[in-house]
């Protein structure tokens, strides 16, 4: 009897279900799609995962604050040691360590908050075209695949877990300098579990899509360009109100700043009815080969 395979967002779900092997010792695994490297976002959501697993379920994750060290194996295991580094009266703190063939790889440290009541406020969402009136998948792939090399057209054929549609396609089309800002609309390609865990998990893997992107737009070059070497180095996120991620979010990003072979973006993500529901800080390395 034949099977169906797995779909890429049941492969992300799939990733995110790490394995107990002993108290705070967790490991995960990263879905076999050809990729050189693990995915950066992946390892976020799975420490975070790590770390949530360690801590009492009415304290949510508030914050995370994230390195990385070296490129994962995509065919190894990935290794999560969690430090309990403190649990308070309504915060929680836990460390992780990422490893692989005894080295690390990723840190992270994440707050935990039982939920209060408090001042409200939040800057309001942009407004912008509705995803339903953009490109879709398909379209986008007509509109700038034709003739494309062949790593770029890999990259977009690729069925992924987040559907990404940018409010505009300049970036992909053209070496033309632009504002070093950028907006899309983004969304799971599957349903999410109706678990608070794995949903900040995913918002934290999607998170790192697209971001460091930006600080390529007012240098006319993108993350393509094979002259470049372009990694994330840290992750900065805050989540500020729950989110089942069941529609399109808008991640709406900006790059104030790059020097020293590195670029500075920021980010902020709200549900489609206007709600902000995280913001996010990264610098990644921006390596111009050409002149090294």
């Amino acid at each position: 009897m034949s099977r169906t395979a797995p779909s890429a967002m049941q492969q992300l779900v799939s990733s995110l279900d790490l394995e107990v092997l002993e108290q705070d010792l967790f490991r995960g695994t990263s879905p076999q799609v050809g990729w050189q490297r693990v995915f950066g976002g992946q390892v976020i959501g799975q420490a975070l995962v790590a770390a949530q697993r360690t801590v009492s379920a009415d304290r949510p994750v508030h914050s995370l604050h994230a390195y990385f060290m070296r490129p994962g194996d995509p065919a190894a295991p990935i290794i999560y040691t969690v430090d309990r580094i403190r649990d308070g009266l309504s915060f929680a703190t836990r460390r992780v360590v990422a490893i692989q063939h005894g080295k690390a790889i990723f840190s992270l440290s994440a707050s935990f908050q039982k939920e209060e009541e408090g001042l409200e406020y939040q800057a309001s969402m942009p407004e912008v075209t509705p995803p339903e009136k953009l490109p879709g998948k398909e379209e986008m792939r007509a509109a700038f695949l034709t003739g494309a090399p062949d790593h770029i057209r890999s990259y977009w054929e690729r069925e992924r877990p987040i559907e990404v549609r940018p409010l505009a396609l300049d970036h992909y089309v053209s070496d033309r300098k632009l504002d070093a800002e950028q907006k899309v609309w983004v969304r799971t390609t599957g349903p999410v579990p109706d678990d608070r865990i794995i949903q900040a998990a995913i918002l934290a893997y999607l998170s790192d899509m697209t971001l460091l992107d930006t600080a390529l737009f007012a240098h006319g070059r993108s993350v393509f360009d094979r002259d470049l070497q372009v990694a994330s180095l840290d992750h900065a996120m805050w989540f500020h109100r729950p989110s089942r991620l069941d529609d399109w979010l808008l991640y709406s990003m900006d790059s104030p700043n790059t020097n020293g072979a590195r670029g500075f973006t920021r980010g902020s993500l709200y549900q489609r009815d206007g709600r902000l529901i995280a913001s996010v800080a990264q610098e990644g390395l921006i390596r111009d080969r050409a002149n090294a």
